[in-house]
């Protein structure tokens, strides 16, 4: 356990001291001398973005209602890593303060690539030697999971197991089988053999990759027993999964502080840029007692006046308009707001936004994604002008007078036209607020369009494409800036060297791990936050390494290439992918799941019986 003296020391000389002090609402401690196993939950970020992170709290109280112990760590910021390192004080966690190497499993979850750094310089600032061949039987085990475990070669030699998938399930598999790891005294090579027996566990260190001359994966083989292929986790049924009823409460504002409400996982849109669509698939409903029950144990156990409506698209639950009318029928006296952080542009969100404005009116946020009709097509976003348009012209109605458009740039087959298509529809925008009668024009109006660096990603249909590269963002940027000049209007622009190496981590193999490492020791860190972000460091670890942009981000990937992440099934088949890729270069959309089955592969999902059922039929 950590000092008390030390660590006050240090607290009085950092900024946010909250941070680093647990003992918030609703957090756990347990006896670490009494529970079966314990774990860390690490997230590789700061204290005010981790605890928005509903994983982490699903994961922390599931964990905790067994006998084992869940504890949490987060990545300190550097006035406090300045102090720890000063004073010497070892990685701690929050709830017991006890020092991390001292606990059984840290675990890891992967959020975004740009995280990674932060993983490397947690693992020392803990004592835990960073690369896996080097710990021994006394350090934890680490494990990783989350979003980004899906492409995982780039820490496989830093992480000794991956989860793959929804882990509310094969996270206690892997604490009960830990739990017979210490009762028959077995070494972590032997705990790692019964591990891959369970589905959805990945042990790098039984894979190896083969190269040809060309720097491709020419063979990935398999060994001590090892399945080639890897199939997700995932939850069939939500309503009976693990429920969280209350969630930690930080003494500081965090990024999201509120109750979220997840109605639902998965999604039937299809867009081809959008990883996430691909591989939380099938579409899996909460039914509407259940989340109406579910926000009224969080609110009492919490004391939050806002509850948010969460999902990777929340206007297409199915009873939305009926769960948004119970929730604000018994909160609105209470003035407990609602919000919506994905909104679908068609009248039906006027109808849900009258509902919800009733105690609070947030913020508007629209994402048409592409400036024109025909890169909106081949991305497969189905969205029109008019939509925009019509629904900007209800909210206006309405009273909103700020609007918020969200666009990529670089996207596959981008032309000028298309991004001249940016600039008219945020024209466009203010134009409808303006061109009314002058009675109903109320508010100070602004709109702002930002535009993201397209980054491929894996187990998407455009995993092939090769990125934008670094001076084309900018004159892209450029262009789309020099022809915004009225106030009203604002355009802003993300950082083309994030997105670049955001691009090389997503798609990489196990060689840029060296570059990880060389970027960790020159001192990356922090580096999705624009001020800590440094290029310069990142050039020179890649000149360190020999890890080239030419390879792992500019480069088009041929179709019968072996790809890094090919021995994980999702769900979604790689014929389904190729051919929405194909479709997309045609320029051709693809329709909803939820009106006809497009055949992606998922064979126990539920438009996928419907479809086949009617075929059948015929």
């Amino acid at each position: 356990m950590i000092k008390k003296e030390l660590l006050e020391r240090a607290l009085k000389k950092v900024n946010k001291p909250a941070r680093y002090i647990g003992g918030e609402l609703n957090s756990i401690k347990k006896d670490l001398d009494s529970t079966e196993v314990n774990f860390v939950f690490a997230f590789p970020d700061v204290y005010e973005v981790g605890m928005s992170h509903l994983g982490l709290q699903i994961l922390y109280f599931l964990t905790n209602q067994e006998n084992y112990a869940c504890e949490r760590v987060f990545a300190p910021w550097p006035d406090m890593e300045e102090q720890m390192r000063n004073l010497d004080i070892p990685l701690f966690t929050l709830e017991s303060k006890e020092e991390v190497r001292n606990f059984d499993i840290l675990g890891f979850t992967l959020q975004y690539e740009l995280s990674y750094t932060n993983i490397l310089n947690m693992l020392d600032l803990a004592n835990i030697p960073l690369y896996s061949k080097d710990r021994g039987e006394e350090d934890p085990l680490i494990v990783a999971g989350g979003p980004c475990a899906y492409t995982p070669e780039p820490l496989a030699d830093f992480i000794d197991l991956f989860i793959l998938g929804e882990g509310e399930e094969v996270n206690l598999e892997l604490l009960d089988l830990y739990r017979e790891k210490k009762k028959n005294h077995w070494t972590k090579d032997e705990f790692l053999k019964k591990a891959i027996k369970i589905p959805g566990i990945y042990v790098p260190k039984f894979y190896e990759e083969i190269y040809d001359h060309q720097g491709l994966i020419k063979q990935r083989i398999a060994k001590e027993g090892a399945p080639s292929i890897i199939k997700k986790r995932k939850i069939n049924d939500l309503d009976s999964m693990f429920q969280l009823t209350k969630v930690i409460v930080p003494f500081i504002e965090t990024v999201h502080d509120r109750v979220v409400l997840e109605m639902f996982r998965g999604c039937t849109h299809g867009c081809r840029f959008c990883q996430a669509g691909m591989i939380y698939r099938p579409i899996r409903e909460k039914s509407v007692d259940h989340l109406v029950e579910g926000a009224r144990k969080m609110i009492e156990s919490t004391g939050y006046s806002e509850i948010s409506l969460s999902s990777l698209s929340s206007c297409d639950y199915t009873s939305l308009l009926p769960l948004i009318e119970i929730l604000m029928k018994e909160y609105e006296e209470k003035r407990v707001a609602l919000s919506l952080p994905s909104l679908r542009l068609d009248t039906f969100f006027i109808e849900v936004l009258k509902e919800i404005e009733k105690v609070k009116k947030t913020g508007l946020t629209f994402a048409p994604e592409a400036g024109s009709q025909r890169l909106r097509d081949v991305i497969n976003k189905g969205v029109t002008k008019e939509n925009l348009m019509d629904v900007c012209d209800s909210v206006f109605r309405e009273g909103w007078s700020k609007v918020k458009l969200y666009f990529m740039i670089g996207l596959p087959t981008e032309r000028e036209e298309d991004l001249d298509g940016i600039v008219e529809l945020s024209y466009g925008v203010r134009d409808r607020f303006f061109n009314r009668p002058k009675e109903e024009i109320k508010g100070n109006f602004q709109v702002t369009s930002s535009a993201s660096c397209f980054v491929p990603k894996g187990f998407t249909p455009f995993q092939w494409v090769g990125q934008t590269r670094k001076e084309d963002f900018y004159q892209k940027a450029f262009y789309i800036k020099d022809q915004i000049k009225d106030p009203k209007v604002k355009f802003r622009y993300h950082s083309p060297e994030t997105s670049i190496m955001e691009g090389v981590i997503a798609r990489g193999d196990r060689r840029v791990g060296k570059l990880l490492y060389r970027a960790w020791e020159l001192g990356a860190k922090f580096d999705g936050w624009s001020e800590h972000f440094d290029y310069q460091i990142w050039e020179q670890a890649m000149e360190d390494t020999g890890i080239t942009l030419d390879f792992y981000s500019y480069r088009e990937r041929s179709l019968d290439e072996i790809l890094p992440w090919d021995f994980i099934d999702i769900g979604v088949s790689k014929k389904y992918l190729i051919r929405e890729y194909q479709k997309a270069l045609s320029e051709k959309r693809t329709s909803d799941c939820r009106e006809t089955c497009n055949g992606c592969g998922i064979s126990d999902c539920i438009m996928w019986e419907t479809f086949h059922k009617m075929k059948e039929v015929q």
